[in-house]
């Protein structure tokens, strides 16, 4: 069994995710041959070097899944995009570049966080190729810890700010631009998050028959992909106050 999962954006304000995301680590993925992180996990990070003590128990518990045999495998998402080489030391993961095609129960599958499917929002993929430039990044990292802050915060306004001005079709992916990818990397199976909108959908790429699985954001639930011997299987617990994940 292999599990997915992306769009957590914990923060220390929802502890209900926390939870909910700590029985995952404690349960089902204890079991699991590999769990992917796929972007998003956290809702802000602005550098390795500016862990909060919240930032790093979440570390310590992803080492302590590591530890204990599961393979962890984390990629970066537009809200945690600084997520660098000294915090996946410390949590014991391997970060993945977005795309990365893996092989999941003997078949070649794309993973990606998903905002670079969204190319009709022309102003957010514009930004989120300077953002991601490595003199950008590298910048970024050493500017002043207050500064980051800053930073972090006017990014995040303007960004829940946009989203709610724009209409469904600009936020979620373009439909051409998913079978172009899948085409490009030679998959039949795409796994994404970011667009909060989980789903399977069949689609033709090229002769043949593929899926796109979107996984859902932790807000009013869990979303946990599940692959195994039985194929794609997405789970869904509703995140209450003492949430409990429980996959078949």
């Amino acid at each position: 069994m292999i599990l997915l999962i992306s769009d957590l954006h914990l923060e220390e304000e929802r502890p209900d995710i926390t939870r909910a995301f700590l029985d995952l680590l404690a349960g089902p993925a204890r079991t699991a041959q590999a769990l992917y992180i796929l972007g998003d996990f956290f809702e802000v990070w602005i550098g390795d070097d500016a862990m909060s003590p919240f930032q790093t128990s979440i570390c310590q518990a992803l080492r302590a899944l590591s530890d204990s045999g599961t393979p962890l495998f984390l990629m970066h998402g537009n809200r945690d995009f600084m997520l660098g080489k000294r915090f996946c030391k410390a949590a014991g993961c391997t970060l993945l570049p977005d795309p990365s095609v893996v092989s999941l129960n003997g078949e070649q599958v794309l993973l990606m966080h998903g905002d670079s499917l969204c190319t009709r929002d022309v102003g957010y993929i514009k930004m989120r190729r300077v953002l991601r430039n490595r003199l950008v990044l590298f910048i970024l990292r050493h500017l002043p810890l207050r500064t980051r802050h800053k930073l972090a915060r006017k990014l995040r306004n303007e960004s829940r700010t946009q989203v709610s001005m724009k209409t469904n079709d600009i936020v979620d992916v373009t439909p051409d631009e998913v079978p172009r990818v899948m085409q490009q990397y030679g998959v039949r199976t795409l796994i994404h998050g970011h667009t909060h909108r989980p789903a399977i959908h069949k689609l033709q790429i090229g002769d043949h028959t593929g899926q796109r699985i979107v996984l859902g954001d932790w807000d009013r639930e869990a979303w946990v992909l599940q692959v195994d011997e039985h194929g794609f299987a997405l789970h869904a617990t509703s995140l209450a106050p003492e949430p409990l994940l429980q996959l078949s």
